[in-house]
């Protein structure tokens, strides 16, 4: 029998104590790599799988989020986000098993857009997680393909299984003018999160122009140009449809 391959994750960054991702106070690990390109991306720089990115092993990374378990309480934890999370599968599960065997809460914030039913590695993930912050680019199959460069089958295939294995979910959306704040498209957003049953929360994420400084940095084209971000009256709109406020 060979040795067994050590594990490597690639680190776009972190925050110690973060309380926008997920309950209570929380290490949020921000992966690099990403398939998606949405036109309102504020991080560009976590798109290079092979980009700028610290290489550190999962016991590495844990003895660091440990450092902060104090904090955490009973409702926070380890969110691990993007780039995309799901792309570095052998690497999470490795994680979130350590994070169990320390009594850490485990979340991931991801798009679904990568998932593979046929990888059995799932479902071993599936067992490690707490909760899923599940971001909706599109409910409409074709826009989405327009504004992420691919459709929306995969993050559907990925909800209904966390609804099958009722794993909490948390929905969020970020609204862009002209592109996902279409009143008939929220309805119908609206009415397949009806359809799961493991949706404990909904948030609207107000589209905003922070990341375009990094656009110039990197030397790429912001893709929505002087698009305005919504008002406070779109966003109430948005959030009395899908939310229900």
């Amino acid at each position: 029998m060979g040795e067994k391959k050590e594990i490597y994750g690639k680190i776009h960054s972190y925050e110690t104590l973060g309380a926008a991702d997920g309950p209570g106070l929380r290490f949020v690990l921000f992966m690099q790599g990403c398939n998606l390109r949405c036109k309102y991306c504020h991080n560009p720089d976590s798109w290079a799988k092979n980009g700028e990115a610290q290489r550190v092993t999962p016991e590495e990374i844990s003895k660091e989020i440990l450092k902060y378990k104090n904090y955490f309480g009973k409702k926070g934890g380890l969110t691990v986000s993007g780039g995309e999370p799901l792309l570095q599968l052998d690497f999470l599960i490795e994680l979130f098993r350590l994070m169990k065997k320390s009594g850490v809460n485990t979340a991931i914030d991801t798009s679904g857009a990568d998932y593979t039913p046929a990888d059995e590695r799932y479902e071993e993930l599936f067992a490690l997680t707490d909760l899923v912050i599940l971001d909706i680019k599109h409910i409409d199959d074709e826009k989405c393909k327009y504004l992420t460069g691919k459709g929306n089958e995969q993050t559907k295939a990925f909800a209904k299984r966390l609804e099958e294995l009722n794993i909490p979910v948390w929905i969020r959306q970020v609204l862009v003018p002209s592109l996902t704040d279409d009143e008939n498209d929220l309805k119908k957003t609206r009415e397949w999160l009806d359809s799961l049953k493991n949706v404990v929360k909904t948030e609207i994420l107000p589209y905003h122009t922070l990341g375009k400084v990094k656009y110039e940095k990197l030397g790429v084209p912001y893709p929505l140009g002087d698009l305005p971000t919504p008002s406070q009256e779109e966003v109430k709109k948005a959030e009395k449809i899908l939310v229900g406020k």
